[in-house]
């Protein structure tokens, strides 16, 4: 007799207390190195990145290795964890390469296996923050599009998020997959110029840069896939932590802001926007942690749950934003205050890990309906 089949696990989309204590801890050491003014001060320099609140982060409250096992130098969380530490990331567009270095480069690295290794003893510097890894894919790259590869170890890959502070890039090759070291004097990075000054992109030119073979082709591909997944499952996050920054400075604006000796806030017609945005901003919520926790407990509906969240989160935070600019009125306009930061960085977020059109089609594909 066949055992009737298990219903699938509800998704826990609450936070739990550990959670919440992670969330204090990192908010409290952004609202100290990466307020408003600092973001903006270091957008106006070469490099954006702070290496003072990286290792605060990534050491002192032990984010990079969230999710890195014990065994292998790591906190042994899970996604959970990443997905509120991206939130409050989100909350300050802080320029850190947690996204691309602790959860797609990890997580391409966690794909492969092993307790030792050239893969396990890179995952062991990572989760210390003693060194940071990007995958050397266009951010732009979605997870369906993980085959999409040099051709060898010689060629130039445009786009790469946070290239310029990688220690180690991640080659996808014909051949496998490499750790090639960007001091490599064959490993050339050119700034680009990027829409979101807080994420700066590069292209990256290997001409015979000596390497590390990590897998072979089939494994590779596997691994980019799951790396690229989990990135953009944990993005929707960061858009959301965007997207509640840009709601609450509003309302909290909009409050302070008096015309015809009223507060600007209280017309009927911003009092609908708001609402409005508000019930997106609880939405993006939900799709956020169900991505996030379908991630942590391996899900086999991870695929459309991340897509789900893609396809919806992107928006939200674009919309957000475009409000939050909106109604700040002229002050919104200026260089000085961080609005323009958060609508570069919803707007660059939109196309990272593939396009809310690209997940709905994933989304399409994942129930047989024709694409929209």
């Amino acid at each position: 007799m066949t055992a009737p089949a298990q219903p699938p696990a509800t998704p826990d989309l609450l936070y739990s207390q550990d959670e919440e204590d992670l969330r204090a801890a990192v908010r409290a050491l952004l609202a100290d190195r990466a307020d408003a003014p600092t973001v903006i001060a270091a957008t106006e320099s070469d490099t954006p990145y702070d290496q003072r609140l990286w290792s605060s982060l990534a050491t002192g409250i032990g984010a990079a290795g969230l999710l890195v096992p014990e065994k292998l130098g790591g906190q042994g969380a899970s996604h959970r964890e990443a997905a509120v530490v991206l939130e409050e990331l989100g909350r300050s567009v802080a320029p850190a390469p947690y996204l691309t270095s602790s959860v797609v480069a990890t997580e391409t690295l966690l794909a492969l296996g092993g307790e030792d290794g050239p893969a396990a003893a890179l995952l062991g510097e990572l989760a210390s923050g003693a060194r940071t890894a990007v995958l050397a894919v266009p951010f732009a790259t979605p997870p369906a599009g993980a085959a999409a590869a040099l051709t060898s170890r010689d060629g130039t890959v445009r786009g790469v998020a946070d290239a310029a502070v990688a220690d180690v890039l991640l080659v996808p090759t014909a051949e496998g997959l490499y750790a090639v070291e960007a001091a490599d004097p064959g490993v050339a990075v050119q700034p680009l110029v990027p829409l979101d000054l807080t994420r700066p992109l590069a292209a990256v030119t290997l001409t015979g840069a000596a390497g590390t073979l990590l897998a072979d082709v089939d494994a590779s591909a596997a691994a980019v896939r799951r790396g690229l997944l989990a990135g953009a499952g944990l993005l929707a996050s960061e858009q959301l932590g965007l997207a509640e920054w840009c709601l609450t400075e509003t309302v909290r604006y909009t409050r302070e802001r008096h015309q015809f000796n009223r507060p600007v806030g209280s017309f009927q017609s911003l009092k609908h926007r708001m609402a409005q945005l508000w019930l997106e901003v609880v939405s993006a919520r939900a799709a956020a942690r169900n991505a996030a926790d379908a991630l942590a407990t391996r899900s086999p509906d991870a695929p459309l749950a991340v897509a789900v969240a893609q396809a919806y989160c992107s928006g939200v935070a674009v919309h957000a934003a475009e409000e939050c600019v909106q109604l700040h009125g002229g002050i919104g306009m200026t260089w000085e205050h961080p609005a323009h930061l958060y609508l570069k960085r919803a707007k660059a977020d939109s196309i990272a890990y593939g396009t809310a059109g690209r997940h709905r089609q994933a989304v399409a594909e994942s129930a047989e309906l024709p694409a929209p």
